[in-house]
């Protein structure tokens, strides 16, 4: 094995004056059988602030300023059935932000793993793995590297296959000279090179690539967190090796992958495919790839695309953008994407791997956008459901991608969240300073300063008490919502 790191610094997504609030509070703590302390009659917010400005724009700096200090005098007394409004920090900027440094592992032969980590200074600190979702990578984590690594140890890989751990030969190169077809894509070709002949990117890969990343280069047991496709890789991977896991977050996971049967618990039925993701890849799925990645990858439907699984259109996601244009260019997308969507599904599904978390003890919680039009709410109440200790957050406006579009949420829940559990109960999780909250669920408004403005986010803690109702107006809302362009 062989751990090649280098620092680099670029500058933060948002430019951000920096309000460093805390919320306090006592009471229940879910999943922890701690004795209850006496409960306080009210939320305190204490912040500072630094004095950073905004170039050009002292109008807003004044506002967000103003802002802050009404703050600092504490929340106003709330009419009968109102929501109470929270305030939290927003993202850190220039040099509050933590550094974060880069490297590549190589695995296996021809197998490199590229990593990004942050906070690695705190070694007191627990360690936090962020796992991306399909057709991303680490730099979808970059909010969460500047800022949670600066009280955390936070690492974020690509999965192989995807990324920027695209292999760097070709699997499967051409024999037929000249054929610029084959040239342009890797792993066309009629023979696959010996480190490739049992390759297949499948979600059995990727949970051994977790275990062996997490084993060799973190070194000590992890908090897990998982977007989408990272989520399910997450659960997946906690079910599997539970000695290696302090808990696992889940924002928006995917609840399946995969459409083939598995060999090892179907062999049977997997025999009945012709093809399960190996390479070299088969004349009609170099053909059939061919025609859908000219159409996925073109930078339009890209585009497209983030439009639809971002709730706020008002987000900036030039840089989620420019980089996954840059993935799609590389000479083994392609093959890989084939790959990806052919190989069998993991030995167990997800509701298997939520059990056997459950049974081993393996703290859950879910994080969950409303708005998403793919992996929708319901998902999300039913893991609830079926693990009535598990916190479940529902933020709106929000969609498939919580931790990009909300960072200052995400991360604001994710430390309390890790606050409670490192504390074994005795911090409270966020919302949960009525004791009767955890049964009955809470509603907040949770505010933040991003780029001079105010932003406000709601969020809802579903209690363990969740009815047929509020699965069904949770269904409905969120139809309701992604009917239209949601910009605050």
């Amino acid at each position: 094995m062989e751990v090649v790191s280098c620092s680099h610094s670029c500058s933060a997504l948002h430019q951000t004056p920096t309000s460093a609030w805390r919320l306090r509070g006592s009471g229940l703590a879910l999943g922890h059988a701690k004795s209850t302390r006496p409960r306080r009659s009210a939320i305190l917010c204490v912040g500072t602030t630094r004095g950073t400005s905004i170039p050009g724009d002292s109008s807003k700096v004044h506002a967000a300023q103003g802002f802050v200090d009404a703050a600092l005098q504490g929340i106003p007394s709330r009419k009968a059935g109102e929501i109470e409004k929270v305030m939290i920090q927003g993202l850190p900027e220039g040099p509050d932000s933590s550094p974060i440094s880069t490297g590549f592992w190589e695995w296996k032969p021809k197998l490199t793993v590229y990593y990004e980590r942050s906070g690695t200074e705190n070694s007191k600190a627990p360690a936090v793995l962020f796992l991306p979702g399909f057709g991303v990578g680490t730099f979808h984590y970059e909010k969460q590297l500047r800022d949670l690594g600066r009280d955390h140890k936070v690492w974020t890989m690509d999965f192989l296959g995807q990324g920027m751990s695209l292999p760097c030969e070709d699997p499967a190169p051409s024999s037929i000279a000249g054929d610029q077809s084959e040239d342009t894509f890797w792993g066309f070709g009629q023979d696959s090179q010996p480190w490739a002949e049992e390759l297949v990117y499948s979600v059995d890969l990727w949970q051994n690539q977790v275990q062996h990343f997490i084993e060799e280069v973190i070194r000590e047991p992890v908090y897990i967190v998982g977007n989408s496709l990272g989520g399910f890789v997450a659960l997946y991977f906690a079910a599997s090796c539970p000695h290696l896991v302090k808990g696992v977050t889940l924002l928006n996971a995917t609840p399946f992958w995969g459409f083939f049967p598995n060999p090892a618990t179907s062999p049977r039925l997997s025999k009945i495919f012709p093809w399960a993701g190996t390479f070299p890849l088969p004349s009609f799925v170099r053909k059939l790839t061919e025609a859908v990645w000219q159409k996925i990858s073109d930078p339009r439907s890209i585009h497209d695309i983030l439009k639809q699984v971002y709730a706020d259109h008002s987000t900036n996601v030039d840089k989620v953008f420019s980089r996954i244009v840059e993935i799609t260019q590389h000479p083994a997308a392609a093959a890989s994407f084939a790959s990806i969507m052919f190989a069998p599904r993991g030995q167990i599904s997800f509701q298997e791997a939520i059990s056997r978390c459950q049974s081993q003890g393996v703290p859950i919680s879910l994080m969950y956008g409303r708005e998403d039009p793919w992996v929708r709410p319901i998902w999300g109440i039913q893991v609830k459901q079926q693990v009535p200790e598990a916190p479940y957050y529902e933020i709106s406006p929000a969609g498939h991608c919580p931790h990009d579009e909300v960072p200052e949420v995400i991360n604001y829940l994710l430390r309390g969240w890790l606050k409670n559990l490192e504390s074994e109960g005795s911090i409270d999780l966020p919302f949960l300073e009525e004791p009767s909250y955890a049964e009955d669920g809470v509603s907040r408004e949770l505010e933040f300063i991003r780029e001079g403005s105010r932003k406000s986010v709601s969020v809802r803690l579903y209690g363990s008490k969740i009815s047929l109702w509020s699965q069904l107006s949770s269904f409905l809302n969120t139809r309701a919502s992604n009917s239209r362009v949601v910009s605050r």
